[in-house]
């Protein structure tokens, strides 16, 4: 796809690589197949193509229409068209720049910016939404639908982190908001890595990865977490640490960007290439485990998060380890399509959220699972309310189903 790129942005970075990714682009239409918004809604402009070439017309200096945001903005950024493009193009980025230069060109209405202004506010904080989580789970059942879908249950006690005792140690995303909605997770985790001989700590100082404020076109303000994570990770990469684990797929597609992001950055450009090249999935650092003898094997249905099988291209990555560790999987129809959570999007965007969470919920359970598991702390509380079966991080699951030798 030929452009001329507008002066305001020709010869910069974002301008280089943005004319780069269009080149490759060849208006083929794959990419809509497998486009959820574009299979809900039949309308060009809401598929990749249709978004490139918006898009296009903005790098090439056209005024973009009023509309342009919606279009944007219903992409929930699962890149599921990433993954089926025989051309390579790398929608995600082009999406990030085009929405920066949409935002600053298309005036919102006053409701969509408190909206965002509220969310980078309180979610990016576990100490802001702490208190609250809490009082919305004991009002929940008085609550209307439209709002206690979005309000968590209680969450599963923790259980006990196990102190520091291995030589190979490996660090925790600590300040994330799954800390405070399933905190059980990273403890799981913490348990299956010690009884493996890694002991995982924490930082305290390092927060949110910035992800919410990244893809709500708060582009400092989402680099600005960056720096901060990467200077309270630094030290213990200097002390030995083997590796960032991210136990949320979501932050940990985010946190292998803080490279490309931060490259002009030239006092972070060194440190965050560092930082991106030793941050790992969760199931990318758990050995396979040994199964259970004793216990009545689960059936397992798989929520592959788009952020782990399209952003970090690690599809498949936890059903082995679930069967290695004596699961069932129960058949997935349509593997490959986004559950409608993607972040803030269930709250930006009910509607189209609500429709992909139950066909999402519908497949899942077609295979009359005992349990659904998840990678990603946002599908596992989106879905948590829709599938009839429990819904849990796959951590927990294997767990339960290895023995002591996990």
């Amino acid at each position: 796809m030929h452009s001329t790129l507008a002066e305001f942005i020709a010869g910069t970075p974002a301008g280089e690589e943005a004319s780069a990714i269009l080149q490759k682009c060849v208006h083929c239409g794959f990419c809509n197949a497998t486009c959820p918004t574009y299979r809900l809604l039949g309308d060009e402009l809401d598929g990749p193509r249709g978004r490139i070439y918006q898009i296009k017309d903005m790098l090439e200096g056209a005024a973009p229409a009023p509309t342009v945001l919606q279009h944007l903005d219903r992409c929930l950024t699962c890149r599921a068209c990433e993954t089926t493009c025989p051309s390579g193009v790398e929608y995600g980025k082009l999406l990030d720049t085009g929405r920066e230069i949409a935002e600053e060109r298309v005036q919102r209405g006053w409701w969509p910016r408190l909206q965002r202004r509220v969310l980078r506010w309180f979610f990016p904080y576990p100490a802001r939404i702490a208190p609250w989580l809490r009082l919305g789970a004991r009002l929940r059942p008085l609550l209307p639908r439209f709002l206690s879908s979005h309000v968590p249950p209680v969450p599963t006690a923790a259980g006990p982190w196990p102190e520091p005792r291995h030589p190979r140690r490996m660090v925790a995303l600590a300040g994330c908001v799954q800390s405070v909605v399933t905190p059980a997770t990273t403890a799981a985790a913490a348990r299956v890595l010690d009884r493996s001989g890694i002991s995982l700590v924490m930082a305290p100082a390092a927060g949110c990865c910035g992800a919410l404020s990244h893809h709500l076109a708060a582009r400092e303000e989402g680099l600005d977490f960056a720096r901060r994570n990467i200077d309270a990770w630094l030290p213990l990469l200097d002390e030995g640490a083997e590796a960032i684990v991210a136990c949320a797929s979501g932050c940990g597609v985010h946190l292998k960007d803080y490279g490309r992001l931060l490259s002009a950055d030239q006092a972070y450009s060194a440190k965050a290439a560092r930082v991106s090249a030793s941050v790992r999935d969760l199931c990318e650092v758990v050995p396979s485990p040994v199964p259970a003898t004793s216990a009545q094997p689960l059936r397992v249905a798989v929520h592959t998060p788009c952020t782990l099988q399209h952003g970090q291209r690690l599809g498949g990555r936890v059903e082995s380890l679930l069967r290695a560790a004596g699961c069932e999987l129960s058949p997935v129809a349509e593997a490959g399509m986004c559950c409608g959570s993607a972040g803030s999007y269930s709250l930006l965007q009910p509607e189209l959220s609500a429709r992909l969470g139950d066909a999402r919920a519908a497949a899942l359970m077609g295979g009359n699972p005992d349990v659904v598991v998840t990678a990603n702390v946002g599908c596992q509380l989106h879905l948590g309310g829709r599938c009839s079966a429990p819904v849990r991080h796959w951590i927990e699951v294997l767990e339960q189903s290895s023995g002591a030798g996990c």
